[in-house]
């Protein structure tokens, strides 16, 4: 029988959510027989992976210590934009005036309220998650620690699990950087942050990747008075500098405070509060918060899992896999934040897809083996605007040695962003010289997240620019500037020969 967890605070959302997730006194099932896949970790890799399997008639079992829905559900995707959308609304009634609208007297701003609803959401949404649907799908849910005990064999809550082949979806945990003091001071998490019912007066944020911009702009919209501190020289270092400058505008009109090309130095704690020493252009500085976020590092779950005894080697950014996502022992497989440079739920659930082909359906059912290598990965960070990505950046093209053709079309440009008032921002695509393959597009828009798939299908399937340009887009959108960033591909490639001919026929044709 499972033991109790506590979640805080521990109010009827969270109960709802843990008895979904991690339910009490729930009693794993008697192993009868070997099992065709053991999937151990019940983030999103694993339960994709056990939900195909069953879904197909494998024999499958799925081993989950903690909560089921890993990251995603109950720290990661699902709470982040369950406040990010609330702190836009609040962003939203500070700018009514704009639209018309005048509120007479005081608007209260209730943070303990705004998080309650994320933790309603999030137990509505765990229902998917849960122990008893995959139960319903034929799935033996075990709940405990599961560890490697021979080379078939998985050891959960005193009981042995007999397998033919193996997934390792453990995924990976937040990080801390070594600096002095930090531990002893206290800091928060993505796995802290969202458990908050009181709004952190003054908040540090170390890390301006997208964790700690996403934060940042959420927690100061909702009143934190928030300072970012990043080494580098701008925030999402990952991205291009123009695009990060948009959203670092708007972040610094939400009140956002930034310290770039800083070293920490060490954290001080002083009472209720803490100090950030840190570096900056030769000189020591000093920065005094309520509270710390973390925002950078993750570290893999491969503790206790056994892995020695099964040969599955392991370095400090996960599980070592090969491009079928086997590990060293041909019959493990991982997926996930476990083995993946991309820590993206959508990561996750593609290589979970490539582990079930790869496992469970060998050449004799006439299906090739698939490899992580060709997966084509778009990103988003949900900042306002929101940056999405796929493929190449330009840098790297070239240093692949290709010829690249850059075109960007601004947002301020297209009519209904500038209805919308959302036009700060631009669609950028990358083309090989020469020709329409699109090597990469970055979109820089409110709903950047919703608009980058149609590059994303393009490069997929093939398609180049001359698809998209023959695409009729309906007007008016912000996703036209799709379709005006291809335009200006067209234009540019519309060569003067071909100018020249055409000016002769109509001259010829009057």
């Amino acid at each position: 029988m499972t033991e109790q967890v506590m979640l805080l605070p521990d109010d009827e959302y969270n109960k709802t959510l843990l008895d979904n997730v991690h339910p009490a006194g729930w009693v794993n099932p008697q192993p009868s027989g070997r099992y065709n896949i053991v999937v151990i970790g019940a983030g999103t890799a694993g339960l994709v992976t056990a939900a195909i399997a069953a879904g197909v008639g494998a024999k499958v079992a799925l081993i989950e210590k903690h909560l089921l829905g890993g990251d995603c559900l109950n720290v990661g995707c699902v709470p982040s934009k369950g406040i990010i959308r609330a702190s836009r609304a609040w962003a939203q009634m500070q700018n009514a005036e704009e639209f018309g609208i005048h509120i007479p007297g005081a608007v209260k701003y209730d943070f303990s309220e705004a998080m309650a609803r994320m933790r309603r959401l999030r137990a509505r949404i765990s229902r998917i998650d849960s122990a008893h649907r995959y139960k319903s799908l034929g799935v033996d849910v075990f709940i405990g620690e599961g560890r490697f005990s021979g080379p078939d064999m998985i050891e959960v809550g005193g009981q042995t699990l007999t397998f033919k082949k193996a997934a390792i979806c453990t995924g990976a945990r937040a990080a801390a950087p070594t600096i002095e003091g930090l531990r002893e001071a206290g800091y928060l998490t993505n796995e802290t942050i969202f458990s908050l019912t009181d709004l952190p007066y003054r908040l540090g944020i170390i890390g301006a990747g997208p964790i700690g911009s996403e934060m940042a702009q959420c927690f100061a919209r909702f009143g934190s008075r928030v300072t970012l501190l990043e080494r580098m020289g701008h925030l999402l270092p990952r991205e291009d500098a123009d695009a990060a400058e948009i959203v670092q505008r708007q972040m610094m009109k939400d009140g956002v405070q930034f310290i770039f090309d800083s070293k920490i130095v060490r954290v001080e704690s002083r009472g209720n509060e803490k100090a950030i020493y840190y570096e900056m252009h030769g000189s020591m500085k000093e920065l005094v918060v309520d509270q710390i976020l973390v925002g950078v590092g993750r570290a893999p779950n491969v503790e206790g899992l056994g892995l020695e005894k099964v040969g599955v080697e392991c370095t400090g950014s996960g599980v070592k896999v090969n491009h079928r996502l086997q590990t060293t022992n041909a019959r493990i497989y991982a997926a996930g934040d476990i083995c993946s440079p991309f820590k993206f739920t959508h990561a996750a659930d593609a290589m979970a897809q490539i582990v079930i082909q790869n496992a469970l359906f060998p050449h004799p059912f006439g299906l090739a083996y698939a490899g992580a290598d060709s997966l084509l990965m778009p990103w988003c960070t949900y900042t306002q605007p929101e940056i999405a990505h796929v493929g190449l950046y330009e840098a790297d093209a070239k240093a692949k040695g290709w010829e690249v053709e850059t075109f960007t079309y601004k947002l301020d440009e297209v009519d209904r962003a500038i209805l919308d008032g959302e036009d700060e921002g631009f669609a950028r695509i990358h083309v090989r010289k020469g020709t329409d393959k699109i090597l990469g597009a970055t979109i820089v828009a409110a709903h950047a997240g919703e608009m980058i798939s149609e590059f994303t299908v393009l490069m997929k399937t093939g398609h180049g620019l001359k698809t998209l340009t023959s695409t009729i887009h309906p007007y008016p959108t912000q996703a036209e500037v799709i379709k005006k960033v291809g335009n200006a591909w067209r234009k540019a490639n519309f060569t003067e020969s071909q100018k020249n001919i055409l000016k002769k026929w109509f001259a010829w044709t009057r």
